[in-house]
């Protein structure tokens, strides 16, 4: 690299893995990329484990640590790759769910862990790398926190979008939490369903995060199991689209019925019945298995996928009955999540998430908030815009709610 422009670096806050970019604030480039495991993973796969770990102070603290550790080591990786002197490096910006905004800056946690599950701040935050807990100080801004449940993460995906958003797109951010939101032509109805880890492959028996090794990608030719992993090397675990797909193709070929059951080999009339085994007391889907590693679902798994895509389901549901909408109104349905593969629609068309209309409609962007990230770093007007785009998103809060566990159970079937 030659330039001498200021740089920025963009984070994605997630659960189970940090996204990072390199941009050139001049050009408006993206220069690298990186990606990594959340180090918090110690203190729990999900968001309400590590705020409960997190009342502990010595805790909080050191949640705090793990990821400005992770995020300066990512910065310097960025850096190093393209040949960059630490000086170019001008400013971060950081979007996350409201559990991984409030750690980074080492703010008590009860507010998000406990009713009435609100964040200790919801406008956009201006602070330092040195107030992240980083060695380096530097300018760095986290993107606001419209409520306990919708984040930055969320906020960053929508204004990314922005530009190219038709009254009746729903915006889908499949994570731990299964945000989204609805464009009604003048505002953005947004809320959050508590999905589970499981459309990012984790808490699942031999579930993993979107890295080299991963079952990204499952198809059936005849009864002929095709997998695809990240970085086409042996397969060591398995990711979210890897996860959606495999279900998807079991219930096309029989394995699986409509509730989620793992058929028994005896009613699975093809050679695909040899794969379903008993591992550790329970029936089991081998997907792959060689000298170093076994991978296979579990029926506890496949129930972990239906709670996700019930909680999905039943939120897409209440936003289109709030917009006085149908799915079949729908204009447009934008994908984006880190599921380590470009998720066909056709597949949550299989599993029971989306109609034909929805396939026919729907796209998938890689990386959605961290592009909206990107597009701050590099917008002039960026803090101005983004604060008065912030004020079109009305939240509509589902936890608890009667309409919601009623959706919820209706929708556990994968039909």
């Amino acid at each position: 690299m030659t330039s001498t422009s200021p740089l920025g670096v963009a984070f994605d806050l997630g659960t189970t893995t940090i996204a990072a970019s390199l941009v050139d604030l001049a050009s408006a480039a993206r220069l690298a990329a990186t990606s990594s495991l959340n180090p918090q993973r110690p203190w729990g796969a999900d968001v309400l484990s590590r705020l409960q770990a997190a009342a502990d102070p010595t805790v909080l603290a050191a949640l705090q640590h793990s990821l400005a550790t992770e995020m300066e080591r990512m910065a310097e990786e960025l850096l190093a790759r393209v040949d960059a002197q630490p000086r170019q490096l001008a400013c971060v910006a950081v979007a996350g769910n409201p559990a991984m905004e409030q750690i980074a800056l080492g703010l008590p946690s009860a507010s998000l862990a406990y009713p009435p599950f609100r964040p200790q701040f919801s406008a956009a935050r201006e602070t330092t790398t040195a107030e992240l807990g980083w060695q380096r100080d530097l300018p760095a801004f986290l993107f606001p926190l419209p409520s306990g449940f919708v984040g930055g993460d969320l906020v960053a995906f929508l204004y990314g979008c922005r530009h190219s958003a038709r009254p009746g797109t729903l915006y889908l951010d499949l994570g731990t939490n299964a945000e989204m939101a609805l464009f009604d032509g003048t505002r953005y109805l947004a809320t959050s369903a508590a999905a589970g880890p499981a459309f990012e492959g984790g808490n699942l028996s031999c579930g993993m995060a979107a890295l080299p090794g991963a079952i990204a990608g499952v198809s059936l030719e005849g009864e002929r199991l095709k997998l695809a992993t990240i970085g086409g090397v042996a397969a060591r675990g398995i990711c979210g689209s890897g996860v959606l797909e495999a279900v998807a193709a079991l219930l096309e070929n029989g394995v699986l019925d409509r509730t989620g059951r793992i058929r028994p080999p005896e009613e699975i009339a093809s050679n695909l019945a040899n794969r379903v085994q008993q591992i550790d007391g329970g029936t089991a889907f081998v997907l792959h298995r060689d000298a170093k590693a076994t991978v296979y679902l579990t029926q506890e798994d496949v129930r972990a996928l239906q709670l996700a895509k019930g909680a999905l389901k039943a939120g897409m549901e209440i936003l289109l009955a709030r917009a006085g909408l149908r799915f079949e109104d729908l204009a447009e349905v934008v994908l984006t999540g880190s599921f380590g593969a470009v998720l066909a629609p056709q597949v949550l068309k299989t599993v029971g998430v989306f109609n034909e209309s929805m396939v026919i409609i729907s796209g998938f962007i890689r990386e959605g908030a961290l592009l909206g990230v990107e597009r701050f770093l590099v917008e002039p007007e960026g803090r101005g815009e983004l604060e008065a785009f912030t004020e079109k998103i009305k939240v509509l809060p589902l936890s608890g709610t009667a309409a919601f566990e009623k959706r919820f159970l209706a929708n556990l079937d994968f039909d």
